[in-house]
């Protein structure tokens, strides 16, 4: 694995774009009427899968801290952010959850004491308006449920990220990903089956689907994911911003459409703020952790 802080940049990217090609393949292999069970379906599988290749049980003394990572990353995050999606057009969803970096920098002044550079402000907010001018539609419903939902989402994940790197020496990058995603499964299975019940039989599209998003969707991008955040810090929240633009082009690519003028200015303003967000971030000596 690349050592370099742009090295590790590059493969922490992989991990968004991973979660960009989550709606497709939600939307066209899975039942869409039970998107919990299916978040749960995706983490909790991952997870037990990552702590056989080496985690292990988690260590008594660390078990709260975990669970609330869990609950912050994946448990109350996938909650949230379904809640969004069945309320919001994805358009509006995605560019009120594209707040991440924004509250992380807001979220790291009084956790990690670490005050918001002024150019990351703008940087967050740019990436805002980017996604915004992507693929969000002034003509779409804005159900207030959906927005609180959404902002609370984009919240919940930023506060893990934050909680990450102030509490990254609780394991190795594999390990956290193996406990986070167990936790966070543990506690979204019971929640989906009492309010979606059980799903139909899975086809055999559907167990690729799923497949698909427990492996390289979940354990491979949230374990890069992770691993960014410990080796560079909360600042790779930034590249979430790759996320709609991948969900974006992988639509336009099966519809066989172009992007507009304005959806031009959109990916230009999301690369440019990742791009300022990393560029400005505060120099620190890398955490030294295992792969």
């Amino acid at each position: 694995m690349p050592s370099s802080r742009t090295g590790v940049i590059l493969l922490t990217l992989l991990a968004p774009c991973l979660w960009g090609t989550t709606y497709v393949v939600f939307t066209q292999t899975l039942p869409v009427e039970h998107p919990l069970l299916v978040a749960a379906l995706r983490a909790l599988p991952a997870g037990l899968l990552l702590m056989m290749l080496g985690s292990g049980l988690p260590p008594r003394a660390a078990v709260f801290k975990l669970t609330v990572l869990g609950l912050a990353n994946i448990g109350l995050f996938f909650a949230l952010l379904f809640v969004s999606a069945a309320r919001l057009p994805g358009g509006a969803a995605a560019t009120l959850m594209s707040a991440q970096p924004l509250l992380v920098g807001l979220l790291a002044w009084p956790m990690l004491l670490r005050r918001p550079h002024p150019a990351q402000v703008a940087a967050s907010v740019a990436g805002m308006i980017g996604v915004g001018l992507l693929i969000f539609d002034p003509k779409q419903s804005m159900d207030p449920i959906g927005v609180i939902a959404a902002l609370g989402a984009a919240g919940s994940m930023a506060l893990g990220t934050v909680l990450i790197e102030r509490w990254g020496r609780v394991g190795t990058p594999l390990d956290l990903t193996a406990w986070q995603l167990t936790l966070g499964g543990l506690a979204l299975a019971p929640l989906a089956l009492m309010v979606e019940g059980l799903p139909p039989l899975p086809s055999g599209l559907g167990a690729i689907g799923l497949t698909y998003l427990v492996l390289p969707g979940t354990a491979l991008a949230y374990w890069l994911w992770i691993r960014g955040i410990a080796l560079i810090g909360a600042e790779v929240t930034f590249l979430s911003l790759f996320s709609p633009l991948v969900a974006t082009a992988l639509g336009a690519l099966l519809l066989d459409e172009w992007f507009s003028v304005v959806q031009l200015v959109g990916i230009a303003l999301i690369l440019s703020s990742a791009a300022a967000g990393l560029t400005v971030s505060r120099r620190r000596k890398p955490v030294v952790v295992n792969s």
